[in-house]
């Protein structure tokens, strides 16, 4: 397998032996769900590996399981929860392992954000929320609320199209560079979309500017991708002639332009999937990713565009997961009220129910 060059380390085997009996012993009732980027390891152990869409659709397919146990960031395992079914339990090896991008958006934010806009546009003009999946139960109950949806780089333009047939506007959060991207490959210019700055009275703008704007993109970003420079791809293509570039849709627009291919975590994997044996393929995203697929596909040259390693991925450890599934269910539950998982699920719920 891919992963034997650190699970063969004695401490982290031993860790691993230790999660593979807890699976033996809870059988079904038990479901590990590892995301791209998690350390080699936690990916190995897992059930199902995927993207946060891929995942989602995982946590709101299981039958058997009583306890899912999900090594992501904690946004993720609450969207778990937030489309699990009652009686099942979500637990996160690690509570600390947020993500500082959903941290750039909150519920009572984006609730005010749409009652400005609402104030100011034409009495029939309606602003669809749209938030990624990288943002917390609360923000995304307020979306469901305020009849928006749910998207991930995966459906982000499936998303925004389903927004614009319930609306003429829409407000995407947090992420302004994936909202940029995704307008741009709906022919959206960038004199149709404002940076809207949830620190300033009005994002920042005056009612006019606001009123004849198409997009607002959420003043918020992801560290691991907007480290990419077009000047990196450049140095890429300098150092191997002929490769293609792929790059994540958090990147910034001018990274995306000069790259060869964009897409999602699944994109990128598929994307290393489908090429030959001989290839070059630089890949613009989270290095646990790229370095797996360079251990998967020996016979071709995978490298990272930039080494940009996720710090907030990296906290949930073998031992973490270890831990936590041995103390279930006293430890690491992830608790979503009632009122709030009802407008989550609505927003997650129509995601789901994308073509």
């Amino acid at each position: 397998m891919a992963f034997l060059r650190t699970i063969d380390k004695p401490r982290i085997r031993e860790l691993y032996d230790e999660v593979l009996s807890i699976k033996a012993d809870l059988g079904d009732e038990l479901v590990i769900l590892a995301h791209h980027y998690q350390r080699p390891e936690i990916v190995e152990v897992g059930d199902f590996r995927g993207d946060s869409f891929q995942l989602s659709q995982m946590a709101s397919d299981q039958q058997k399981a009583r306890y899912i146990a999900f090594c992501g960031v904690h946004f993720m395992a609450e969207s778990a929860r937030i489309v699990a079914r009652p009686e099942q339990r979500v637990f996160h090896p690690n509570l600390n392992s947020g993500c500082p991008m959903a941290d750039m958006a909150t519920g009572p934010a984006v609730g005010r954000a749409l009652d400005e806009l609402t104030a100011i546009l034409p009495e029939k003009e309606t602003v669809v929320p749209v938030v990624y999946m990288n943002t917390d139960a609360a923000t995304k109950g307020i979306c469901g609320q305020e009849g928006g949806l749910v998207c991930t780089s995966s459906n982000a333009k499936k998303a925004f199209e389903w927004a614009f047939q319930q609306g003429e506007r829409i407000l995407f959060v947090p992420d302004e560079h994936l909202g940029r991207n995704t307008s741009h490959t709906m022919g959206i210019p960038d004199d149709e979309m404002l940076l809207y700055d949830p620190n300033q009275v009005n994002g920042g703008h005056s009612p006019e500017a606001l009123r004849k704007a198409k997009v607002y993109l959420w003043k918020g970003y992801c560290h691991v991708h907007t480290w990419y420079t077009p000047e990196h791809i450049e140095q890429a293509r300098q150092t191997y002639p002929g490769c293609r570039v792929v790059v994540h849709p958090e990147c910034c627009s001018n990274v995306v332009e000069a790259a060869d291919a964009v897409g999602s975590t699944a994109f990128i994997v598929k994307y290393v999937e489908s090429s030959s044996p001989g290839d070059t393929i630089v890949i613009g995203t989270e290095v646990n990713l790229t370095n797996r697929l360079a251990y998967e596909y020996p016979d071709r040259t995978v490298v990272p565009l930039s080494r940009s390693l996720c710090p907030n991925m990296f906290r949930i450890s073998i031992e973490k997961l270890r831990d936590t599934l041995r103390a279930m269910p006293t430890m690491n539950e992830i608790i979503v009220p009632d009122e709030t998982i009802h407008g989550a699920r609505l927003a997650m719920e129509r995601m789901l129910a994308l073509p």
